[in-house]
């Protein structure tokens, strides 16, 4: 008979174990939530459990019950920025988060220069991470997984700014959030680092946003295999984005392109998984790309120039996107460049004043807007043009080709915002472009000393 109760029991409570509320990794302590939102919430619970969700800066009451596959999700009001606050959630269970804080939330995504962190020994890596306490700023490091199909949850978890925390992770990242937080007023920023060194565009986007796109799916057929990471279209995706979706997100940082050296259709693999982040949180939130450093590709003496452009023409054509341009300050030695700071700081500076419009000053170098062909030569014109100038006294980047296709240096003037480029060896000029090898490193630059972006355009007549 006590056998008999114990197996009672023991089915009792193991039955209870399986019907607790369970929550994704992402919702959980000291998580930053999106502010002035409706941010969504989501789960697994018992088939038609009813879940009732109270909100600690406001008392409101949330009921939702669980669908016959055991799955429940809602959204909850947030306020302006604040905090620390809880969220209680009943069922058969009971789950109280504490610690959250409201603020602005920001995915930072890409490859290997996303991922450096300050242990990398990045410039003055050791006094900033001496100074990393910041309880403002919280950090959740995606870890690095691949799957076949898209995943409902990943190991992760969120942790305060700390020395030790901050070591590890992204250090563009931590850059970004710490001039965020500062431009706005010190509210309260939430990271999510989701990135994995040397892989190529195509593995961070859902499998059939490549397959249903016919040139971006040959360019991900011609990706070759790689020791160090998955290269098939989706495998990150599926186990480092998916799982984060629909944790309601303020915007995406971007930090990718030397593994994609090779293709001459980055733009529209990139503009793919732009909209296919979009799709999937169902916004059409800002996505700001960090535009790659030169640096001397083996072989390949143009394909850093041509992915560079691509993600300039990704930022002027594709609404809500931005890119900073860091060529200035990254040697050609080393395709990990050390100064982390720079790039943390441009990428904030946009959002602050494209996102936030909270500043109006000049946060891009020179951007080509078009090229002319009139009397004998190409006028440039710029957005961002405001006083123009060149570090060298003869810039050789400028460049020209007629019909046959063949570029020739160009002889260049500056004009006001302007530039006039000719060349005695190309009488009709059909094409104009700038900064065009690998490892060109830009010397022409606006009055905010920012660079111009490498480009490569057709002249109109």
């Amino acid at each position: 008979m006590n056998k008999i109760l114990l197996l009672i029991v023991m089915l009792i409570s193991g039955f209870t174990a399986d019907a607790n509320i369970v929550l994704p990794a992402v919702i959980s302590d000291n998580m930053v939530l999106q502010r002035n939102a409706t941010a969504a919430i989501w789960g697994w619970a018992q088939p038609n459990e009813e879940i009732t969700i109270t909100t600690g800066w406001d008392n409101a009451v949330y009921k939702v019950k669980s669908n016959a596959e055991a799955n429940w999700s809602t959204q909850i009001k947030t306020p302006n920025a604040g905090g620390p606050f809880a969220i209680t959630l009943k069922g058969y269970n009971e789950i109280t988060l504490k610690n959250i804080l409201i603020g602005e939330v920001w995915l930072c995504s890409g490859q290997s220069n996303m991922e450096m962190s300050a242990d990398w020994k990045i410039d003055n890596g050791d006094h900033e991470i001496a100074n990393a306490t910041n309880p403002n700023l919280r950090l959740f490091s995606v870890p690095k997984r691949s799957a076949l199909y898209p995943q409902q949850d990943l190991q992760a978890q969120w942790t305060l700014c700390t020395p030790e925390t901050m070591r590890y992770f992204s250090a563009v990242g931590y850059f970004f959030g710490q001039r965020i937080s500062a431009g706005l007023n010190n509210i309260p920023i939430g990271l999510i680092q989701s990135a994995w060194g040397g892989t190529p565009a195509e593995i961070w986007m859902p499998e059939d946003a490549v397959s249903s796109n016919p040139i971006v799916r040959e360019a991900a057929s011609k990706l070759s295999p790689i020791d160090w990471g998955p290269t098939l279209p989706g495998r990150a995706y599926n186990a480092m984005i998916h799982p984060l979706v629909p944790f309601t997100i303020a915007g995406a940082l971007w930090y990718q392109g030397e593994s994609n050296t090779g293709s001459d259709v980055y733009d529209q693999t990139l503009t793919t998984l732009i909209q296919s982040w979009r799709n999937a949180w169902k916004s059409d939130f800002p996505f700001y790309i960090v535009q790659i450093a030169p640096y001397n590709y083996e072989n390949n003496p143009h394909g850093g120039a041509v992915i560079r452009d691509a993600q300039r023409k990704v930022a002027q054509t594709v609404p809500n996107t931005g890119v900073v341009v860091i060529g200035d300050v990254s040697p050609l030695d080393d395709i990990h460049p050390k100064d982390k700071k720079t790039v943390g700081l441009r990428l904030a500076n946009l959002a602050l004043a494209k996102h936030y419009k909270v500043t109006d000053a000049v946060v891009n170098g020179p951007l080509i807007k078009k090229a002319t062909w009139e009397k004998g030569s190409v006028t440039l014109s710029f957005d961002n043009a405001n006083g123009l100038y060149f570090t060298n006294k003869k810039s050789q980047l400028f460049e020209l080709a007629g019909q046959d296709g063949k570029f020739y240096v160009a002889t260049v003037t500056l004009s006001g915002n302007t530039i006039k480029v000719h060349s005695k060896d190309v009488k009709t000029p059909l094409w104009a472009r700038y900064a065009f090898k690998s490892n060109d490193v830009p010397d022409l630059f606006n009055s905010d000393k920012l660079p111009a972006s490498t480009f490569l355009v057709s002249v109109e007549p």
